[in-house]
């Protein structure tokens, strides 16, 4: 029995997961408990079958050149964030990519940096703007 809690909601429930027999999906029937609403069943399910995380991580900025006299105090790294989650089996691929970016600014905030990464639909985008 797994023992999860709900993040769906404020509510929080705690809810107990039994895994029966494998069904004709390839996965094994669930029996899902202590759940106040429909949700809940529906985060069980996927926490349980395929998890999935949004990741959060910072890219490389390229500094300006010394001679434009802005490399001083200019930020290093620019937070970027996946648009949708990501299943946690690639987590650290997802990851290793975004840390061997280097970005040339101008850089905004909401602008992909890696677009339908290894083919998944997934879009990683900067956080804030660097200019």
């Amino acid at each position: 029995m797994n023992t999860l809690t709900c993040i769906v909601c404020p509510i929080g429930c705690s809810l107990n997961v039994e895994e029966g027999p494998q069904g004709a999906d390839g996965f094994p029937a669930l029996t899902i408990t202590g759940n106040n609403c429909h949700r809940g069943l529906g985060y069980a399910q996927e926490e349980i079958r395929a998890p999935k995380r949004v990741v959060t991580a910072t890219c490389a900025i390229e500094p300006p050149p010394a001679s434009t006299g802005h490399s001083l105090g200019f930020p290093r790294r620019v937070p970027v964030k996946t648009l949708s989650p990501c299943p946690k089996a690639l987590i650290n691929e997802v990851l290793a990519d975004i840390y061997r970016l280097r970005l040339k600014p101008p850089v905004k905030a909401g602008e992909p940096v890696i677009t339908d990464w290894q083919g998944t639909g997934i879009t990683i985008v900067a956080v804030r703007s660097i200019i």
